[in-house]
């Protein structure tokens, strides 16, 4: 999660100055506020309404490919986001790893070398400066750049964001928490190879939506590292095409029938908390509430009190359902996957189309 503890040194090389014509220096402005961003489109972005205003064609179809098209416009926007491509920058990838700083409401998002976000969470706009090559790079903004900024601006507009996985079987779902490496990916796709959809990969967002729990996700492939793809026929025979975090990985398109039931919400039924073993063990127990509690409340955010509110009613809610401990050592994930389909949902079962 974010800090907000340490002021933050900004990059030097995203900051310019604009010369007036007659010669004299402006301040700096590199986010360039007073720019012309004429296109603005709606979207839906994990059950939160977002209003996004540019001057590229290229990020609007980056974000039609990741979030839902609002229905309606004349309802208060939940945040903002407005950004400017400067087309004399000719930054191409790879794109360095993202730098994100936070000091009080405003956090520092920097992309690469001339290329910058700025977020105040008091007022929930972000403002940002965008090199060409960047804005044409549309699946660098699915699996990056705007989970990111969901999880910026997640907690100030009452949003639970947990490092969780989810899938779903209509509008019921299983949540899967756990650290890095824990399997949740992996877990995830043998589930879906039992009927279930992937909702997120690796951020869930909570929230009471008409007095029910909703989980959202993100349009963003499924990302496998390499030494997954022997338990899984359609990667057995390929290599890894990309790189993150200096490991080959495989990104996994899910088979949805559309993009628009991808992004459908679900209301969680249960949680499954991943424990990574060395010894060879598949255990699946019943977590104590005050354990469950502990665990998800360590990676929520403190936000301010008005939106603190709206996420313990989501917390309380999910911790609420039955939370189990699951303990194993590896193996075959289909296997793992029955086993949470036998003894986790027990009579449920059905309900979920399993």
């Amino acid at each position: 999660m974010l800090a907000s503890t340490n002021i933050v040194s900004f990059p030097r090389q995203g900051i310019f100055l604009r010369e007036q014509s007659l010669g004299h220096m402006q301040p700096p402005d590199f986010l360039h506020r007073d720019a012309e961003t004429a296109l603005c489109e709606h979207f839906v972005a994990a059950g939160a309404l977002c209003s996004l205003s540019t001057n590229s064609e290229q990020i609007l179809d980056a974000a039609r490919s990741a979030f839902l098209a609002a229905s309606s416009e004349s309802v208060p926007v939940d945040f903002r986001l407005r950004f400017w491509v400067d087309s004399t920058d000719a930054s191409r990838p790879p794109w360095p790893k993202p730098y994100v700083r936070g000091l009080d409401n405003l956090v520092f998002i920097g992309l690469d070398a001339r290329s910058s976000m700025l977020a105040d969470l008091r007022t929930r706009r972000v403002i940002g400066r965008i090199s060409p090559g960047l804005a044409a790079d549309s699946q660098y903004w699915r699996t990056i750049i705007f989970p990111i900024l969901l999880s910026v601006v997640a907690g100030s507009i009452g949003l639970v964001e947990l490092h969780a996985s989810c899938v779903a079987s209509g509008q019921e779902g299983l949540v899967l928490v756990g650290p890095s490496r824990s399997g949740k990916s992996t877990l995830a796709m043998a589930l879906m190879e039992s009927g279930f959809r992937l909702l997120s990969d690796d951020r869930t967002f909570l929230s009471i939506k008409d007095g029910q729990l909703r989980a959202f996700g993100l349009s963003r492939p499924l990302k496998l590292r390499e030494d997954a793809a022997s338990w899984f026929e359609e990667l057995c025979d390929r290599e890894p095409t990309d790189l993150q975090g200096g490991e080959n990985v495989f990104y996994c398109e899910p088979k949805h029938r559309s993009r628009s039931e991808a992004l459908l919400p679900c209301e969680p039924r249960g949680v499954v908390f991943l424990e990574r073993e060395e010894r060879s063990v598949v255990r699946l127990t019943p977590m104590d509430p005050a354990e469950a509690q502990r665990r998800m409340e360590a990676d929520v955010m403190a936000e301010t009190s008005d939106v603190m509110a709206a996420q313990q009613r989501a917390l309380d809610a999910l911790l609420a359902l039955p939370c189990w401990r699951l303990q194993y050592a590896g193996g075959r994930p289909q296997e793992i996957a029955e086993r949470i389909l036998n003894s986790f949902y027990g009579k449920t079962r059905t309900l979920l189309g399993a």
